[in-house]
């Protein structure tokens, strides 16, 4: 076994040779009868686009060699797994939930399958279930109070009158004054779902391992018939089962944490993930990787276990909630800036935060590479670019964005048995075409918003904020769809008509045809019909859904 500074100086080399590989391809598509200032401007802005796109090809490859020869994969890279047998365990666990205006028939249902399966285990007693409030409205808190109150588990609830530091002030504060005897607390969501023999084998490895602080588990998305969450997840799961399994293997105990869905050790947390405001005076927004660093600073261990069974969420019901959550994320991500050159954490907890920058910068730099792209096009400047030469350039684009959802359809593909849990090896490519396609049109769509957003929070025009959340399925009608992308259209609309103009549209479609779609695409992906027909026809089933049909 390679030790952990062998296997990051590996990666790192991948990496190297990916991004290589792509500015390689653009310098050969757009050398060609000279450079022109917009083909400069091109490279460069591709250039920053390169690593996020060098990372996902880096983790997927690695990860796809770990699912296909490992044995298991998960214990590969999270050896506690190898000695820990879960049973009865012998600390007591805080199961935290956090809320904030929210249904909670949707939110119960499930906690309720994850006490039931406790108690069947016999564990029942070693969790209290507490529900975190910060619900300002005095009408909803009373309708969670009888709700839970109504909940045939014992179970506390907890209201903050002031939501200071949002989700994880509201975390803190009950670490700080409710939770008692408890050695470890099990962060949820609203929508999180976890079974019982999922947490079970968390409380296990943290028994085991004493030097663990947060246990992630990776997390997959909740059945659903809507269309939207739907194809999203179907390749979400895909790509975060090869990204986690390849990232897992260099990182180690250095890992992510996502918030929820993860086993916490109270002491170490509590001493070490305490987060004060930021110079401006504003709070974290996206608390969780900075809680990660500081415990990581502190000599305590993070990892991740890319095991996707038993730990789901839901995923945002159309693509107004979508990407607003995408902008909430972008904000918080970008505070990472003020923190990168704080004292005290790690080489690996500073590039936990460098990585979650570079997942939003991304859009502006491709936003770049389109504006600069079409003005070098209209002043005739990429006349002399070799068809091949672009076409394998894009190639690689998009074989480097996507890399770890086609890793993780290859993977299904070829362990044996894996394609009948989706319905076969027919419906499971069906599924996977219809994704690609999806993902295809959101794309652009989503580059031109984080974007968008990202120029107005430079220019302080826009602030982050942690506001309650809409989870349930609904359609969007074609006035409130043109109300909402009709920037993207119009910017798509001359993108392509200039494009037009100097007979190189198509090779814009893969990076910006969504753009043109937008309104039509939000109102059919949030359509119930189309959730039904893509259910009904067992498109983008997962073995989950099955499982339950």
């Amino acid at each position: 076994m390679l030790p952990y500074p062998a296997r990051r100086a590996v990666f790192a080399l991948l990496v190297i040779v990916l991004t290589a590989t792509q500015l390689g391809l653009a310098w050969a598509a757009l050398k060609p009868g000279g450079w022109t200032v917009w083909e400069g401007l091109v490279l460069l802005c591709f250039a920053g686009t390169t690593p996020w796109s060098a990372l996902n090809g880096a983790n997927a490859l690695i990860g796809l060699l770990i699912l296909l020869f490992a044995h298991p994969p998960a214990a590969t890279v999270l050896p506690v797994l190898r000695s820990v047998r879960p049973g009865r365990p012998g600390v007591e666990t805080a199961i935290a939930v956090c809320i904030r205006n929210e249904d909670m028939g949707a939110v119960l249902a499930p906690l309720d399958r994850l006490m039931r399966g406790l108690s069947a285990a016999g564990t029942a007693d070693r969790f209290t279930l507490w529900f975190l409030s910060d619900t300002a409205d005095p009408g909803l808190a009373a309708a969670e109070a009888a709700a839970i109150k109504a909940f045939p588990h014992p179970a506390h609830y907890r209201r903050r009158s002031q939501n200071i530091g949002f989700k994880a002030g509201n975390v803190m504060d009950f670490l700080d004054h409710h939770a008692g005897q408890a050695e470890f607390m099990l962060c949820l969501d609203a929508d999180s779902e976890m079974t019982a023999e999922a947490v079970l084998r968390l409380v296990a490895c943290l028994e085991a391992a004493p030097r663990i602080a947060i246990l992630q588990q990776l997390i997959i998305g909740r059945p659903t018939k809507a269309a939207f969450p739907r194809l999203f997840q179907f390749g979400m799961r895909a790509g975060m089962r090869s990204w986690a399994a390849g990232q897992a293997w260099w990182q180690g105990p250095a890992g992510p944490y996502w918030g929820h869905n993860a086993l916490i050790r109270i002491a170490p947390f509590r001493a070490h993930a305490r987060l004060e405001s930021l110079p401006n005076g504003s709070h974290i927004l996206s608390h969780d990787q900075v809680e990660a660093a500081r415990l990581q600073a502190a000599g305590w261990e993070v990892w991740c276990l890319p095991e996707e069974t038993g730990s789901m969420e839901g995923n945002p019901p159309a693509l107004p909630e979508f990407l607003a959550r995408d902008l909430r994320w972008a904000a918080g991500n970008m505070q990472y800036l003020a923190l990168l050159r704080l004292p005290g954490l790690t080489t690996m907890g500073r590039w936990q935060l460098a990585q979650a920058i570079l997942l939003f910068l991304d859009a502006l730099f491709w936003m770049g590479v389109l504006v600069f792209g079409t003005l070098n096009a209209l002043t005739g400047g990429g006349a002399a670019t070799p068809a091949s030469a672009l076409a394998a350039w894009m190639l690689s684009v998009w074989g480097m964005l996507y890399a770890p959802k086609l890793c993780g359809y290859l993977e299904v593909l070829i362990r044996p048995g894996q394609a009948a849990r989706y319905g076969g090896t027919a419906r499971f490519i069906a599924g996977a075409l219809a994704e690609q396609v999806f993902t295809t049109l959101l794309e652009p769509l989503r580059l031109f918003s984080k974007g968008c957003f990202l120029l107005a929070l430079a220019t302080g025009r826009k602030r982050g904020a942690w506001t309650p959340q809409n989870r349930t399925a609904r359609g969007v009608g074609w006035p409130a769809a043109t109300r909402m992308f009709w920037a993207p259209t119009l910017f798509g609309t001359a993108i392509f008509s200039a494009l037009a103009m100097a007979g190189a549209a198509a090779w814009a479609l893969p990076l910006a045809g969504g753009l043109l779609l937008g309104i039509p695409f939000c109102v059919v992906t949030a359509a119930p019909d189309f959730g039904q027909w893509l259910s009904g026809n067992g498109i983008a089933a997962t073995p989950e859904e099955r499982a339950g049909a």
